[in-house]
């Protein structure tokens, strides 16, 4: 199925910013390098007549820091890409916010988690507005206005559509396996995709994480990135994953922050009004991005297609990391602020993915990677009804086989495929 990117795509958070940028005086785009953030930038910097700070440029970034007021000067909004290399910036943009804290003054990019920035806690608290830049959505991909998160949150039983068009379980795969990071779908081969891959981890992890600080068993901390993708979709274990490589539970845990800072993977929290003793209180993690988690874990499409039990539980963890992935990438482009988290009971209940309105309604998601649904994978969905009663929205459990239906129990049956169709 892959399809080779061509052209720039027009980014669904475009219009984000600018929504953003009329009420908030600092807007923060923050993500994993080459997702896109730059040219986010660029094309606000051509629509406002302006230019853009480029800190990734080492010359840039030496006279930044020489004089950090000179370069948060200038007409609104400033824009100033990759802003982590040079932090003192922040206390400057402080003191311009203090004469003047009009919207739309700046306008930042960053590939490393904003919060986790020493300066950034004492510079902009209260005045900087994040928005996480994630890997192309399918949608944007293939140029479809998505919907589905929206009317999940609206409306759950109206995406039972029966005129959903199938789709194949390659294309699923083949779509898991090449991920949306912009640069590797331009790549037209596996092979060339894969070097790009490689080549990303490298450069992240050999300089993003090692300017953030200093990583006493750098070997080792591609092997721990293994490890934790080997996790992805399950409950985050460190213990295992530093065992595993021989290395000190609290090394890695400080190690597996760092992994996380610059967006190699993310946590999903337990969901819970009160966390009670029967749900668990443990993350999920995942990666960033389910073309990468494949790469790091050596799984093609040949891998996956193999009709094997091993094949099937792989595939069926990249899937849930896929489909939580788009969700969420939809979930970035609502007003409306949701919180999300996984729900699991310690008697084996589990529900993939839980969003929860601001009014307290909440809908829930599962992910199955067989073609057919039986009345056990609904078990989950329907506790967490019974527990929540009217603040229920819904239920839906999303399938790799054909039909859109709703199921007797008033649990929506959807192929993955309404993502980005519908």
């Amino acid at each position: 199925m892959h399809a080779t990117l061509s052209k720039t795509i027009d980014r669904r958070l475009g219009e984000v910013v600018r929504r953003r940028l009329a009420v908030e005086p600092v807007v923060v785009l923050e993500g994993p390098r080459a997702v896109g953030k730059s040219t986010l930038l660029r094309t606000l910097a051509v629509a406002k007549g302006r230019e853009v700070v480029d800190l990734d440029d080492l010359a840039t970034r030496d006279a930044a820091r020489a004089d950090p007021a000179l370069f948060v000067r200038g007409e609104a909004p400033v824009l100033i890409d990759e802003f982590q290399h040079v932090p003192e910036l922040l206390d400057a943009i402080k003191a311009e916010l203090n004469r003047d804290g009009a919207a739309g003054r700046f306008v930042l990019t960053g590939s490393t988690r904003y919060a986790t920035l020493p300066a950034t806690a004492q510079a902009l608290t209260g005045r900087a507005h994040r928005i996480e830049v994630l890997p192309l959505s399918q949608g944007e991909i293939t140029e479809v206005h998505e919907d589905f998160a929206e009317v999940l949150l609206h409306d759950p039983a109206s995406l039972a559509d029966p005129s959903l068009p199938a789709t194949a379980r390659d294309e699923y795969v083949s779509r898991v396996v090449t991920g949306g990071f912009p640069s590797a779908l331009r790549r037209a081969t596996p092979a060339d995709r894969t070097r790009w891959f490689d080549d990303y981890v490298n450069l992240v992890v050999e300089r993003d994480v090692l300017e953030l600080s200093r990583v006493r068993q750098r070997r080792q901390l591609p092997l721990l990135l293994r490890q934790l993708a080997g996790q992805t979709a399950q409950l985050l274990n460190i213990a295992n994953a530093a065992s595993a490589i021989g290395m000190e539970k609290s090394t890695a845990e400080n190690y597996t922050k760092l992994l996380e800072t610059v967006f190699l993977m993310h946590q999903l929290p337990a969901w819970g009004r009160t966390l009670a003793s029967r749900v668990t209180a443990a993350p999920k993690i995942h990666v960033i991005d389910s073309g990468l988690a494949a790469r790091l874990l050596r799984l093609t499409e040949r891998k996956l297609g193999a009709a094997s039990a091993p094949a099937l539980t792989e595939f069926g963890h990249l899937l849930e990391t896929f489909v939580v992935g788009e969700v969420c990438k939809q979930l970035a482009w609502l007003d409306a602020p949701v919180q999300r988290g996984h729900w699991r009971t310690r008697d084996g209940a589990e529900v993939d993915l839980v969003v929860e309105r601001e009014d307290g309604m909440v809908a829930a998601l599962e992910v199955k990677a067989a073609s057919r649904v039986s009345p056990t994978d609904l078990r989950s969905l329907l506790q967490l009804r019974r527990k929540l009663g009217s603040q229920f929205l819904g239920g839906v459990v999303m399938y790799t086989g054909a039909q859109a239906y709703l199921h007797p129990d008033g649990i929506v049956i959807l192929p993955i495929s309404r993502l980005w169709r519908g």
